[in-house]
C-alpha cells in the first residue's frame, strides 16, 4: 500500500514542505516540450501521472492529468483541467482507456517505480513516455564538485533506465534530450551555463533533490559556488558553457510502445 503525507504526497518528497514555490521555477520549456509531443505521435487522449503544476500539458492533446499532492494540484493554472488525486501505483481507469500516457520528472519519486509503470502499460493501448534522469550520467554534471551529496541523491533516486525498460515491457527506446540555454524548466541541468540560478535558495527548492540534504551540505555549496564565481576559477574551467547553445547530460526520454 502506498503510503502519502498530509498533504497527500505519495512518494519520497512531501510537497506540502517544499512545493510552494515550485510553477515559478519549473516552467514548461518550449524546445523540451516538442520532444514530448514528437514522443506522443498522433495520440488524441493522454495521461499525465504525476503531472504536479501541469508543466508540458498544453504540448499535447487531451490531457487526464493524475497528482497526489494537494499542493501541486492548487499551482495548477485554471485553464489546464482539474487533476484527479491518485497515486501512479493504483490508476483509477479502465484497462486500454487511453491512447498515450506520459509521466515527467516523477517516476523517481514514487513508492513502488515498477508497479506504477506497469499500470500505466495497462491503461494505454499506443506509447508510454518518460522524460528522466539517467542516473548512471547525473554526477557528470559541475555541479558534483560543489555538492556531491545532491547528486548522489539524484543518482540513487532514479531508476536505472533498463529497470524502466523492463517494467514498460514491449519496445522501448531511450534518446537524450539536448537542454537548452535559458531552459525555463529549472532543474538542475538546466542551469548549466547559469550557475548563479542555484545561489538562489527558492529555485533550489525547486529540485526535489535538495531537500535530501541537510543545512550544512546548502552552507557549503553557496560559499564555494560563490568564491569560485568572484574568483573567476568558475569561469576558467566551466566559463564555455554560458554560451553553448545546449547541453547533453542526464535527461533522457523512454519510449515504450505495445
Amino acid at each position: 500500500m502506498t503510503t502519502r503525507t498530509e498533504d497527500g504526497s505519495a512518494g519520497d518528497v512531501d510537497y506540502g514542505a517544499i512545493g510552494s514555490g515550485y510553477a515559478s521555477f519549473r516552467r514548461p520549456d518550449a524546445r523540451i516540450a516538442r520532444f514530448i509531443a514528437g514522443s506522443l505521435g498522433d495520440c488524441r487522449t493522454v495521461l499525465n501521472v504525476g503531472a504536479g503544476a501541469g508543466s508540458y500539458e498544453a504540448a499535447v492533446p487531451a490531457v487526464t492529468a493524475v497528482e497526489p499532492s494537494e499542493s501541486m494540484r492548487a499551482q495548477r493554472p485554471a485553464r489546464l483541467a482539474r487533476a484527479i488525486d491518485a497515486v501512479a501505483e493504483d490508476l483509477p481507469f479502465p484497462d486500454g482507456a487511453f491512447d498515450g500516457a506520459m509521466t515527467l520528472f516523477s517516476v523517481h519519486q514514487w513508492s513502488d517505480a515498477g508497479a506504477g509503470l506497469r499500470e500505466m502499460r495497462r491503461v494505454t493501448r499506443g506509447p508510454v513516455v518518460l522524460l528522466t534522469c539517467d542516473p548512471a550520467l547525473v554526477r557528470d554534471f559541475w555541479l558534483y564538485r560543489y555538492a556531491p551529496e545532491v547528486l548522489d541523491t539524484e543518482a540513487r533516486r532514479y531508476p536505472p533506465v533498463g529497470r524502466l525498460t523492463a517494467a514498460l515491457g514491449g519496445t522501448c527506446t531511450v534518446r537524450s534530450v539536448p537542454i537548452p540555454l535559458g531552459c525555463t524548466d529549472g532543474f538542475n541541468e538546466a542551469y548549466y551555463g547559469r550557475p548563479e540560478m542555484l545561489l538562489d535558495p527558492a529555485a533550489r527548492q525547486a529540485c526535489s533533490a535538495w531537500s535530501f540534504v541537510d543545512d550544512r551540505v546548502r552552507e557549503h555549496f553557496d560559499a564555494a559556488l560563490r568564491q569560485d564565481l568572484g574568483s573567476g576559477a568558475w569561469d576558467r574551467e566551466f566559463g564555455h558553457l554560458r554560451r553553448q547553445p545546449a547541453y547533453e547530460g542526464a535527461l533522457v526520454i523512454v519510449r515504450a510502445t505495445p
